[in-house]
């Protein structure tokens, strides 16, 4: 078992986002700490104990002189962890020559050089009973190479292959090579690519939480960690990200401009005491209706109101006593239905067409205007002959049955033409 307490250890890419988890739990466990990173405000803004040496690892010279400056601050060197990394978004045939040099220079050729410039200092810690090691990040994309992450993924098998090799010939000096593939890990590698755009990605994994694991593994002298090594690490806290509100199309469809308003962090589901939204207000009261109007009846037109706004509940439920479902009943009322038997032709006395109040309402309803507010008397109706081919039950039959100007033979259908007086 490795003991890291008193240990001398050289991290690279110490300010990064999995980097500076290495360095605080490394720090906390007792160990003696060479860092390095692209920026010395960076690495001053760590506070803990050790030596940080800001550098380019595209230096050739760079991983000889973090080497040099560990033996001459501890005396030897037990250990290297390398965290540094870029990538780089796209399709693999659009890949330009700078950007594959950057993936080539810093992911796969700066580590090659740190075991070069590192195995003879970690030999000689050996020879005093130290346990060294080197850690480096293939990550998961050397297991499974990814779409749009083409050049990023064969840069990093590259590594692999190159760590496993590395890894059988200085076992013979016990020297262990370490090669951690964790998968997507929330941390700035991904936030900032030198090329692309970064795509939709799911949570990743803790970074503290994979750096726990890394330095577990070190202390258990664990040979290898694929993937599958840190299926407990937890996911790391979701994120919510404000964005600007996206120009809209005055035009559009209400669902479209309610999808393009809706703000990230708007993550609680909707329920049925919410306030309605906009979109709510907005939507065609037709929907409403279950039905459509009866052929060669006028539509009953409605609209939305501030003071009976549609809520998109209410349209779903059948009676809920709210303004679309009324609007809904005044809808499919039609001269055959019970509701309409009110009408001034359906009356028995003056007495009852004077006592319905409803029966303007649902001649308008009809499409049909009154001519006056004055109540109409069946004496003053104005006789008119039946249509042929009534059907019983109908308004125009019980007009016929209670009417003092017919005669009980126009009831009868007849092939020829109705008598007229």
């Amino acid at each position: 078992m490795a003991e890291l307490a008193g240990s001398s250890i050289l991290i690279l890419g110490a300010t990064g986002g999995l980097g500076r988890h290495l360095v605080r739990q490394l720090a906390d466990a007792g160990a003696r700490l060479v860092l390095t990173g692209r920026s010395q405000a960076a690495l001053d803004a760590l506070e803990v104990p050790g030596i940080a040496i800001a550098g380019d690892l595209r230096d050739p010279e760079l991983p000889r002189t973090l080497v040099a400056t560990a033996i001459m601050a501890y005396g030897r060197l037990d250990g290297v962890v390398n965290a540094t990394g870029v990538v780089a978004f796209g399709p693999a045939a659009e890949v330009s020559d700078e950007v594959l040099d950057e993936l080539w220079q810093i992911n796969a050729l700066a580590p090659m050089r740190i075991v070069r410039a590192a195995a003879p200092a970690l030999a000689e810690a050996k020879a005093e009973g130290s346990q060294p090691f080197i850690v480096h990040f293939s990550g998961l994309v050397s297991e499974a190479p990814t779409a749009g992450l083409g050049a990023y993924s064969a840069v990093k098998s590259a590594l692999a292959v190159y760590q496993q090799v590395a890894g059988r010939e200085l076992r013979r000096q016990d020297i262990r090579v370490l090669d951690a593939r964790p998968g997507h890990t929330e941390t700035e590698l991904s936030r900032h690519p030198i090329a692309g755009e970064t795509p939709k990605l799911p949570t990743g994994y803790d970074p503290e939480g994979v750096a726990r694991r890394v330095i577990a593994a070190i202390v258990a002298d664990e040979k290898d960690l694929p993937s599958s090594a840190f299926t407990e690490v937890p996911a790391a806290e979701s994120q919510m990200v404000p964005v600007e509100p996206a120009d809209i199309n005055t035009g559009a469809h209400p669902a479209v401009r309610m999808a393009a308003q809706m703000p990230l962090e708007a993550s609680a589901p909707v329920t049925s005491s919410s306030e309605p939204s906009s979109a709510a207000e907005q939507a065609p009261v037709e929907e409403a209706s279950p039905e459509a109007p009866a052929e060669g009846e006028a539509p009953v037109e409605a609209t939305a109101t501030d003071e009976a706004p549609v809520d998109a509940p209410d349209v779903e439920e059948a009676d809920g006593g709210s303004a679309a479902s009324a609007a809904s009943a005044a809808s499919v009322a039609s001269p055959a239905s019970p509701d309409s038997a009110a009408s001034p032709a359906s009356v028995d006395s003056p007495a009852s067409v004077e006592s319905a109040p409803s029966a303007p309402d649902d001649a308008a309803a009809e499409g049909d205007e009154p001519e006056s507010d004055e109540p109409v008397h069946a004496e003053a109706v104005e006789y008119v002959a039946p249509e042929p081919l009534v059907e019983p039950g109908s308004e125009q039959s019980e007009t016929h049955e209670h009417g003092d100007a017919h005669e009980h033979g126009d009831h009868e259908h007849h092939d020829h033409e109705p008598h007229r007086s």
